[in-house]
């Protein structure tokens, strides 16, 4: 079977920078699995991988609009040290969740300077070109429920 929208996809893959630094990867033996068409999954790997079958090899850079986006200035605000109560330290890299007029949403500390938190809301890999290497491991019709909730449900046969 090749991948197609409403597929389940298997794929191993190792994402780099454009430096050749790893960035992620799936664990040994442990394909990412993701329901194809359903936005699981950067738009530009999901193209890249359009009609590709089981035991077939990809390697596709794709650049920022395809991937997590431009980085956006805007999602950058400084933010009172005493919004982080319970917090022992805040340090630049930390990631808290926050809630905001469109819901929760994860943001990462940039900087702090005495009593003012600057915090970011682009996604980390925001403005990167990302390499990715990926070996589909399985290809599969995905059941109703998994249609039904857009996404992969643990615990499904492979076959």
């Amino acid at each position: 079977m090749q991948i197609a929208k409403n597929a389940v996809v298997a794929i191993d893959y190792t994402l780099r920078d454009t430096d050749g630094e790893v960035l992620d990867a799936s664990p040994e033996g442990q394909p990412l699995q993701y329901l194809h068409g359903a936005g699981n999954i950067i738009p530009g790997l999901e193209k890249a991988l359009e009609g590709k079958a089981p035991g077939e090899d990809v390697e596709v850079t794709i650049p920022p609009e395809e991937a997590y986006g431009e980085r956006d200035d805007r999602l950058q605000q400084d933010v009172p040290l005493s919004m982080f109560q319970g917090v022992d330290k805040v340090e630049a890299g930390m990631r808290f969740q926050a809630q905001t007029q469109a819901g929760a949403q994860v943001v990462t500390v940039a900087a702090v300077s005495g009593d003012t938190v600057t915090v970011d809301a682009n996604h980390p890999l925001a403005g990167q070109t990302l390499n990715f290497e990926v070996k589909v491991a399985d290809v599969r019709e995905a059941s109703e429920e998994e249609l039904e909730h857009g996404h992969v449900h643990d615990g499904e046969t492979q076959g």
